[in-house]
Order: C-alpha cells, then structure tokens, then sequence
C-alpha cells in the first residue's frame, strides 16, 4: 500500500470522528487517517480544566470563530459561532456537558424511516462511549472511553435553587441520562479528577500508539477526489502545500454541522444552483446539502442576590481566583475543575405535554463580555440562566460563500420562525422565573437583571429573545438523514449516490436531540465506526 494510501480516512477528529478514527483502528486490521484542520492536541494549556472554556470560545488558536448572516428572525444582529479547530474538535472546547437527549428524539427519527436509529437501537453505543456511577446499569455504561460525573454542590446556591424548583412543582432527578429526563439535577459532566474527556484524549490519544494511525494535524480538507460516482480520497493544505491521501475501503467526513456541508459542496456535491452560483461543476445532486440548519436559541437571564455568600462571584476574581487557582493546581477541586452552567433543568411548558420541552442552564455567577478583553466572571453576586425550547422546528441553511476552500461557510439562521418555538420560548423565560418566584430563592434575590421586570408581554419577551438570544453550540443537520430527495445520507450514514463516502457528525441528525449535541454526534460516531466495520466483513 502506497505511503498516501489507507483503508479508511477520517475527515475531522471531534466527538464523531474522534470516535470512528479510534473504533476503526482497534483491531489493527485496517490502516485509518485522521485529518484535523486545527494544530493543537489535547495538550493545549485551556482544553484540560473544564473552567478552561471561557478561554477557548473566543481563541483563534483553536476555534473557527464563524459568524452568522444577519437576519430579522434575530432583529438583524449576526450571531457569534465558535466551533473546535484542535484535536477533539468542539469536545476539546464545550462546557463538558453530558446530555443525551430524550428517548423521543431518537424514536422520532427511527418514525422518519431511519431504520436502527430508535432510541432501543442506539442506547448500547451511548453506554458504550462513557464509564459512570451514575444511575442504573439498565440505562448506563461502566466501561466505556468517556468518564461522566455530576458537578458537585461548590456553593449553597445549589440546594437553594433545588428547593425553589422543587416548590415549582419540578422534582428531582437522580439521573437525567436514565428512565426519564424530567427534573432538576446538578450536571453530568464528561469530567474526570478535574480535567476535560474529549474524543482527543480518550479515542485518539490511545489510537496515536498504534502503527496502523495516523493522525494529521494542520490538515484542511479542500475537496474530496471523486472518480464518477465513488469517493476515493481527499485533498488537503498541509504547511502551505496541496497534497492528497487515498481511501481503498472509505471516506467518513466528520466535519461537523457547519464544515460537512462545506466540503460537499466545495466537491461539486450538492444543489446545482447553489454550485453554479460559484463557478463549481456539480458531480452529483443533492438538494439537502447545508439545508434544515438546526440550533437551540436562547437569552441569558440575570439576577442579583441580596446578599453575599451565595453566588460564587468573589471566587473568580482577584485573590479568591488565586486561591481557586491554587485549589485546582494541587487538588484538581473548585470551580476551575467544573463545566460551564453546572445546574440543568428539564421541564414542560405545559402539563399536558408527555415529555419536557424546555431546558434551563443555572449556575451561580454572572459572565461578563467586554470588547477585546473576552470574558470574565462579574463582581455582582448574583447568577445566570438561560431558559429554551429544546425540540426547535424552525430551520436555517449553511452553504458556501465562494469556491475559496478559506472562506468560512454563510450561516444563515432562522430563529423562532414557528408558532410552537415562539410560544415555547416565550413559556421558558416564564417558566425561568416561577421558579425564582419561589422559597428560598424568592426571599435571597434582590432584582432581575436580565431583561427585567418592565418585559413581561408576550411581545416584550419575543423582542427580548430577538434582540439578545444566542445560539447555545448545537448545530444539527444540514446534511440529514433519510429516504427522502432532500436526504443527504441513508440510515447507514452513506452518502445517497456516491460510493466510499459516509458522514458521522451532528450534521446528519434529522432533527435536533434534547439538549447538548456532544454525547449524542459521539454516539453518532460509535454506531457509523460499527457499521463500516460491519460492511467491511459482509
């Protein structure tokens, strides 16, 4: 075999790719690729404390760093989208949230005509990707790649914020990851004695010592080598210079939601308008490239506490962040060695509802954003939540912006575009502050903040959303899996018409799980890697 050429190459390292590299690789029988675009591994000095987000999401050593196209759905602003660009892609960067979703979301898909894709079909490959203590064997892994804890209580704000919930007619949830999400629950985190688990340290660092990998970093994909109608290989700018790998077997992209499409397109993959608008050949229709662009949309919400003691405000800032720094240095403890927004509530916004729609991210600081300083935590006691619908329906597109392989995708978003994701959202910020509203965080708060208690109509609250909501890092679907013409892949991730070529990202998810995207694009990566291998021995 040629020194270019491999079994199997990889295009992307992050939480599915990281995962179809390292399963691929296991056996030793089959020479993988893996190329990154970013030139940072799991080394990089942020990446390892979870804290270490704040530090990465706005860092242009690591990040793409994209932008959105202004539109009305979000009163004409552009929205800020970073995405990974190191080994592990975006698992290197998160909040190390775990969230799989519901057991609806994958039925819903599976109903969609995606066969092996309900939720019974999928829940082997989510206990196959994590070790934990939490919850029931039934529903949980214990020996899998990936460790998953749940955020300790570091202030009294937590029991506090329980309580108030629980008055709101919320219960609480041992395991949201198990029989039923429903409920208040301090975060599972795919954090282990204080440092990040990405698909870079926990699939890739052990399949870098075998001599069947190999894994290329500062590697970009520009296009994919097509010879008719079958993939055979892929084409990168590596240290200035254009080269090329071939694949015997397969070409799995895994280029996330954002860059998939992309490189499809970029290969003459894709809606022929589209295409011609950019002087690019079309090789192969497919209307669905870069269409059905999914996120969560949500405003962060504010308050301020009465009294000192119950955020942890003064533990970021000045001699309490040394001590917290020193705390994590020598014991891995504190807020350093904890994700971002380390409460999660899951509740309806109406009883009649079989399954939660909404979700709410708490933790007891407030993040500041100053203008060329990045981000930092307030000096004001107080804490932030962001409240949002969690089935979105409204869609968006991604598609190129020219054939210059360097140009970043145009993202165009369309936020609360349904009736049912307007009052939905609009149910969520309600729902946010009942339970503020109630003992012992009613008689702790001294105001809200963000956006305040002159916005209290519908209206109001939807101008709020417009003019302040973010997406909250869950880009799905713009390559889709279906039957249908607007399909990009079938429900064995093939990509429709062209031979040698799989997708195993978010981009393929039909429709937006429950809640943070990571554990459910890594799952996405374990059942791609069984498949392929599966058809390598049919």
């Amino acid at each position: 075999m040629a020194a270019n050429s491999y079994d199997y190459i990889v295009v992307g390292s992050g939480s599915g790719g990281g995962a179809v590299a390292g399963r691929l690789s296991e056996s030793g029988k089959y020479r993988v690729l893996c190329l990154e675009a970013g030139d940072k591994d799991q080394r990089y000095l942020w990446t390892r404390p979870p804290a270490g987000t704040v530090f990465l999401v706005d860092n242009p050593k690591v990040n793409w760093r994209y932008e959105s196209i202004p539109n009305e759905t979000t009163a004409g602003r552009s929205i800020y989208v970073p995405r990974g660009k190191m080994l592990g892609g975006s698992s290197s960067i998160n909040g190390t949230i775990y969230n799989r979703g519901q057991a609806i979301d994958y039925d819903t898909w599976a109903q969609m005509g995606n066969r092996g894709w309900s939720y019974s079909d999928i829940l082997p490959f989510l206990k196959k990707i994590e070790t934990t203590e939490v919850g029931s064997d039934e529903y949980r892994g214990r020996s899998g790649p990936i460790r998953v804890t749940e955020a300790s209580k570091i202030s009294p704000f937590y029991d506090m914020y329980i309580a108030a919930a629980n008055a709101a007619g919320i219960p609480s949830n041992p395991d949201y990851s198990g029989a039923s999400q429903e409920g208040v629950a301090m975060a599972q985190q795919t954090v282990y004695k204080g440092e990040r688990q990405s698909t870079a340290t926990q699939y890739l660092a052990p399949a870098r010592k075998r001599p069947n990998v190999t894994i290329l970093s500062g590697a970009e994909a520009e296009s994919l080598i097509l010879e008719g109608k079958r993939c055979v290989g892929v084409r990168f700018r590596r240290n200035g210079r254009l080269e090329e790998a071939r694949a015997g077997r397969e070409v799995i992209i895994s280029c996330g939601a954002a860059n998939t499409p992309k490189l499809l397109e970029l290969s003459g993959i894709g809606n022929p308008e589209i295409l011609s608008e950019h002087s690019i050949a079309c090789a192969h229709e497919l209307r669905g490239v870069g269409e059905n662009l999914r996120d969560h949309f949500a405003a962060v919400m504010k308050w301020r506490f009465n009294r000192e003691g119950v955020s942890i405000a003064k533990r970021g800032r000045g001699l309490g962040l040394a001590k917290e720094v020193l705390n994590y240095v020598l014991f891995r403890k504190g807020f350093i060695s904890q994700g971002i927004g380390t409460m999660r509530v899951f509740a309806r916004s109406r009883p009649d509802l079989e399954n939660p729609d909404i979700m709410m991210v708490v933790a007891p600081y407030i993040i500041e954003l100053k203008e060329g300083q990045g981000r930092s935590m307030s000096p004001v006691e107080g804490f932030f939540c962001y409240s949002h619908v969690q089935r979105t329906e409204s869609t968006g597109t991604m598609h190129i912006r020219s054939a210059n392989p360097a140009d970043p995708p145009a993202i165009n978003f369309r936020f609360l575009d349904t009736v049912n994701d307007r009052m939905g959202a609009i149910e969520a910020i309600r729902k946010a502050r009942e339970i503020v509203a109630q003992s012992p965080m009613a008689e702790a708060v001294a105001e809200e903040l963000t956006p305040g208690d002159q916005v209290q109509t519908d209206d109001e609250i939807l101008h709020f959303l417009r003019t302040t909501g973010q997406i909250t890092h869950h880009m799905v679907g713009t390559c889709r899996m279906g039957q249908d013409p607007m399909a990009v892949v079938d429900d064995r991730l093939r990509v429709h018409g062209i031979e040698g070529l799989r997708i195993a990202d978010a981009s393929v998810m039909p429709t937006i799980p429950s809640g943070n995207t990571n554990i459910p694009s890594i799952m996405v990566g374990e059942k791609c890697a069984a498949m392929v291998l599966e058809d390598a021995t049919a």
